[in-house]
C-alpha cells in the first residue's frame, strides 16, 4: 500500500499548494533539534537549501535517505541537494524511484499552524 500526500488541499473556496517546507531532525516535534532544512518543492523537484546542523554535525546518508522517502510520498520526481563542503559549492540531483512500501511514513493526520 502507498501512502501519498497531496500537494494540493482544498479547503472551502481555496486550494492551497505546498511550495515550501521546513524540516526539523528531532525526535519528537517541539523538542530542540540537532538540524533543520528549508525545502522548496516547484513541480515535481523538492529543492533542499538552507540546511543547517548543530555542533557540525555531518548530514548523513540516512538523513538524504529521509529526504527522499519524504520525495516519494509527495509523489516527487528528483532531489537537488546544495550544499557547503570543504569550501566548495557541491550540488547533488537525484532521481526518486516510485515505491510501493513507504516503511518510515508516520502522521497524525493533522495540520498545525506554526509561527
Amino acid at each position: 500500500m502507498t501512502n501519498l500526500m497531496s500537494k494540493h488541499v482544498k479547503v472551502g473556496e481555496w486550494i492551497f499548494e505546498i511550495k515550501m517546507v521546513r524540516a526539523l531532525k528531532v525526535d519528537q516535534y517541539g523538542q530542540p533539534y540537532s538540524a533543520i532544512a528549508n525545502c522548496n518543492i516547484n513541480g515535481d523537484t523538492m529543492y533542499i537549501d538552507g540546511l543547517l546542523t548543530k555542533d557540525k554535525q555531518t548530514f548523513t546518508k540516512d538523513d538524504f535517505d529521509s529526504f527522499t522517502e519524504f520525495g516519494k510520498i509527495m509523489d516527487l520526481k528528483q532531489i537537488s541537494y546544495h550544499r557547503y563542503q570543504n569550501g566548495k559549492s557541491v550540488t547533488k540531483d537525484v532521481m526518486v524511484e516510485p515505491s510501493d512500501n513507504l516503511t518510515n511514513f508516520v502522521t497524525d493526520n493533522t495540520i498545525r499552524l506554526v509561527k
